[in-house]
């Protein structure tokens, strides 16, 4: 080797240290190095969410529709709260602490709880607004405004309910990170350098997102991102929007 030969080599040595740096560097900024350093915990398995805000939820709904008066609840009274009662056992029974286990027999119980107390308090939105525009029912603003707030809160739930099991597949695939791709945006998930690290979106956030959407009747800063996320938060908006204008007039004009 020669003596230029030698004088290059430290050069050369020099410039590859340099040329690998910037590599690291534009990785960093462009967030290719950072996502093999940290990965968000909503994109990888976790142990599962509480079963306790879901359980108060669900018994919050089916107690609001047993204080309903009983013209505007399903006949006979007992019947949907009994078998929503027992589907709930079920489910409970199967995850008690962390929502983790999973079967198809499972998910259908799910769906079905949710859609009994769907349909319960959609028969009672339709029994007060044909009783409102008949005028068989409201005949005092207070009772009136009480059966409209339960109707609503009860369709808060509901709607949270559904973003909650449908979302990338249900609360178990999301524990289990199976779809990569989310249908609800969530701030955190756009900065995640703004949340704890082991963040990731439990039912208590998507009550947040059905009580924004049922009281702005648009999304605030959770965005819907699949067809079907939109067109469930227009319906939500639409029934929201339709109760609280047919309650809320009557009761203006009961107080006149």
């Amino acid at each position: 080797m020669t003596q230029r030969e030698q004088d290059r080599q430290p050069h050369s040595e020099v410039l590859h240290t340099v040329r690998a740096e910037l590599r690291r560097l534009e990785e960093l900024l462009s967030g290719e190095g950072g996502a093999e350093q940290h990965v968000p915990a909503w994109r990888r398995p976790t142990r599962g969410e509480h079963r306790l805000p879901v359980a108060v939820a669900m018994a919050v709904a089916v107690i609001l529709q047993l204080v309903l008066p009983d013209r505007l609840v399903f006949h006979p009274i007992w019947l949907l709260p009994a078998m929503e009662a027992v589907l709930f056992a079920v489910l409970v029974a199967a995850n008690p602490v962390r929502i983790v286990r999973e079967h198809p027999a499972l998910r259908a119980t799910g769906l079905a709880l949710i859609g009994m107390i769907g349909l319960a308090n959609a028969w009672s939105v339709g029994e007060l607004i044909y009783g409102l525009i008949s005028a068989r029912v409201g005949e005092e603003p207070g009772p009136l405004l009480g059966s409209g707030g339960a109707i609503w809160l009860t369709n808060v739930v509901v709607f949270a309910l559904c973003y909650w099991e449908f979302d990338r597949g249900g609360p178990v695939a999301r524990a289990h990170a199976r779809r990569q791709w989310p249908d609800f945006q969530f701030v955190q998930m756009d900065s995640p350098h703004g949340a704890p690290p082991d963040w990731s979106p439990t039912f208590l956030d998507y009550l947040y997102l059905s009580f924004t959407n049922a009281t702005a009747f648009s999304p605030t800063d959770v965005m819907p991102l699949s067809r079907w996320a939109k067109m469930l938060m227009l319906v939500q908006a639409a029934v929201s929007m339709v109760t609280i204008l047919v309650v809320v007039s009557r009761a203006v004009n009961l107080f006149k």
